[in-house]
């Protein structure tokens, strides 16, 4: 059992060293797994539905759920689409040389407290014309070409991710449980039902951690319409929905949702007097924060601490571990890795002690 340990501990050390060198090849495989199990049921139950006393094959089904995903999502950004609307609307009717004016008179303000604390030397106006000619330099200096370069490069590199994912998850979905299968039959016998114990846990943590953050992005979704709606806010349902998506990157995700909502207020609205634009302001505000509050109270412990039963230290060392790793997408993932590493470690522990103490009754 001890060798047994020290081969499990050099496994899962050459499985992170190899996880870290082919970083891409491991992302590819984690999205994967992640949409193989939330497409399972959709595709079993298609794959049992009799049509004209047939089953429905298999592979057909999987291309129902893969259309079923495309439409889903196609619908939701249908919501975007008003929005994106409005924007180049406003875009096409600005006024630059108002925006000069409006920019240009503060900065005044800026200038006439700096020359009378005697902070500032040169002649007036000159504050403006230098931030002026460090906006102008700015854009002249910058690289349009490689803007584009690397614009082609990452869209060709999320091109290759998509088909790679889908590839994959196809064949997941496909052979069904046929990674669970490949990697019971590498186990030894005497472990064998040790391992099967510690798969099913694990599949059966991660199939409730995913189904609680399905149940979070809905609830979040509907507190923040509802009351995004209450205030007055156009685009109510499109920041709520964008607010929901973001929050699945821990931590950062509730401050760029409420920074989205309060861009898309602020652009959208007409506002008559500074005491009205700082009151709606606020409104946005007061929404964000009852709906962090509630995440913060009653939904992220409901979700992490029963669905992965793992401490809120821990889940928060682990998501900054993870950021430093692989930055956002390692936020997003270090749970559920961490739970299959957590359950497996502490599921073979436990199957030492009892070895163990089996082993001292015997000699008894």
């Amino acid at each position: 059992m001890q060798r047994f340990f020290i081969y499990l501990i050099l496994f899962i050390g050459a499985f992170l060293l190899f996880g870290w060198y082919f970083s891409n090849i491991t992302l590819y495989l984690i999205l994967s797994l992640v949409i193989a199990a939330l497409l399972r049921p959709l595709t079993n139950q298609l794959n049992d539905f009799h049509l004209v006393r047939q089953h429905i094959p298999r592979w057909l089904a999987i291309l129902i759920s893969y259309a079923s995903i495309i439409l889903l999502i196609f619908l939701l950004s249908l919501l975007f689409l008003p929005l994106i609307n409005n924007q180049l609307v406003i875009l096409s009717e600005m006024d630059l040389e108002g925006i000069y004016l409006q920019v240009q008179e503060p900065i005044e303000r800026v200038e006439r407290v700096l020359f009378r604390y005697q902070l500032l030397e040169n002649k007036p106006g000159s504050l403006f014309e230098e931030m002026k000619s460090s906006v102008v330099a700015f854009i002249k200096s910058f690289d349009f070409g490689g803007f584009i370069s690397g614009f082609v490069n990452v869209t060709s590199s999320l091109i290759i991710g998509t088909m790679a994912v889908a590839f994959i998850t196809f064949f997941l979905l496909l052979e069904n449980g046929l990674l669970r299968r490949n990697l019971l039959n590498l186990i030894p016998n005497a472990y064998f039902e040790l391992s099967v114990a510690t798969f099913t846990k694990v599949e059966k943590l991660l199939s409730n951690y995913l189904f609680g953050l399905l149940i979070q992005m809905l609830f979040l979704f509907s507190i923040a319409s509802l009351g995004l709606t209450i205030v007055g806010v156009d685009y109510a349902l499109t920041i709520a929905l964008f607010a929901a998506v973001a929050n699945l990157i821990p931590y950062a995700g509730p401050i760029l949702g409420a920074s989205f909502g309060i861009m898309v207020g602020i652009s959208t609205g007409t506002f008559s007097s500074d005491a009205e634009y700082t009151y709606f302001l606020f409104k946005i505000l007061s929404v964000f924060a009852v709906v962090q509050l509630t995440d913060n109270v009653v939904i992220q412990p409901m979700i992490f601490s029963k669905s992965v039963k793992a401490h809120p230290l821990e889940i928060f060392v682990i998501i900054f571990a993870g950021a430093k790793i692989a930055g956002i997408v390692g936020m997003i993932f270090a749970i559920p890795v961490y739970t299959i590493f957590r359950v497996s470690v502490m599921e073979f522990y436990e199957g030492y002690k009892s070895y163990r103490i089996f082993k001292i009754k015997a000699t008894n």
